[in-house]
């Protein structure tokens, strides 16, 4: 049977105030705020303060046998190569 998602709904819940609505339903924008959201978990290490610590990182040059994919910008040894292009070579699993 087709519905027609387009028509005003009618239900008997339809007195319903909103009020009423309110008081059953939790109120998401209140002013409490939690200290951590579900996207972004803190994480405690143990009490290490490591904000004035700076990270040393060894960045390596591009090797001979790796390349440098145009469509995903990923390095790859060159046995992942798909075919080159204008523009430069492609992996393998941009290609499919």
């Amino acid at each position: 049977m087709a519905t027609d998602y387009d028509a005003p709904r009618k239900s008997d819940d339809d007195s319903e105030s909103i009020e009423a609505l309110k008081e059953r339903v939790p109120d998401k924008l209140s002013g409490a705020v939690d200290s951590e959201d579900a996207d972004n978990p803190g994480f405690e290490l143990a009490g290490a303060d490591l904000s004035d610590m700076d990270l040393d990182v060894v960045v390596l040059p591009p090797q001979d046998d790796e390349f440098t994919c145009v469509n995903c910008f990923l390095v790859r040894h060159r046995s992942q190569m798909d075919h080159e292009t204008k523009l430069g070579p492609v992996c393998r699993e941009c290609s499919m």
